[in-house]
């Protein structure tokens, strides 16, 4: 028998490729295309659903990964893949934790996805041992500790020192020293300069709910 499958993705080209690929294969079966992951619950509780592909940003600023953990919680069986093209550091470690079974970076590729849901159907958990590689300035993402990546995604608030040393329980000073190893590795003058790349090349995205 197929394997029910719903897409949830606001994006018009990854969602028809999605598509495209899941009908052509006999092991999988088409069950329905949302924009909003707020509406992936619900269509679960309607249809048979046995395996999500669900992006992380989606429409009306709705997470896919706060749905999948919700999701997870009524519905254990459902097999969940995150898919997502954002390099987001976060992401990866977050999914893991909200029970979701397989994460995949989108690249395209009918074969890669196939592979994944099948073997996530089998019962792997697949995951990627790190985010997709991201030069910013004289950097890439991946000269950043967790400790200063946490503090990037803190100045995208355009919150003070304090209130940034305050939410990561560490002290302003520590929170300066990071800021200052950001701008050494990356060469940016300014921190405008450097949340405004960093944000723009998805390597940290604040979630409103964060």
């Amino acid at each position: 028998m197929a394997v029910n499958v719903l897409i949830v993705e606001d994006q018009d080209i990854p969602r028809e490729l999605f598509e495209i690929y899941i009908k052509s294969s006999e092991k999988f079966h088409h069950v329905l295309s949302i924009s909003s992951a707020s509406a992936a619950i619900s269509v679960c509780k309607s249809n048979k659903v046995d395996l999500i592909l669900m992006d992380v940003m989606t429409e009306f600023d709705r997470s896919g990964l706060d749905a999948a953990e919700e999701i997870k919680r009524q519905f254990p069986d459902i097999k969940i893949i995150i898919v997502t093209s954002m390099p987001e550091y976060s992401w990866i470690s977050r999914a893991k934790k909200c029970g979701v079974d397989s994460f995949w970076y989108k690249d395209g590729q009918k074969a890669g996805i196939l592979d994944v849901m099948e073997r996530t159907m089998a019962g792997e958990r697949i995951f990627p041992d790190e985010t997709p590689l991201i030069r910013i300035g004289n950097a890439t993402n991946h000269e950043f500790t967790e400790r200063e990546l946490d503090v990037l995604k803190e100045l995208t608030t355009g919150d003070t020192n304090a209130e940034i040393a305050e939410r990561l329980f560490i002290s302003v000073a520590t929170v300066k020293s990071h800021i200052q190893h950001l701008m050494e590795k990356t060469g940016f003058k300014t921190r405008t300069e450097l949340v405004s790349e960093a944000r723009g090349l998805g390597i940290v995205i604040k979630n409103k709910h964060e």
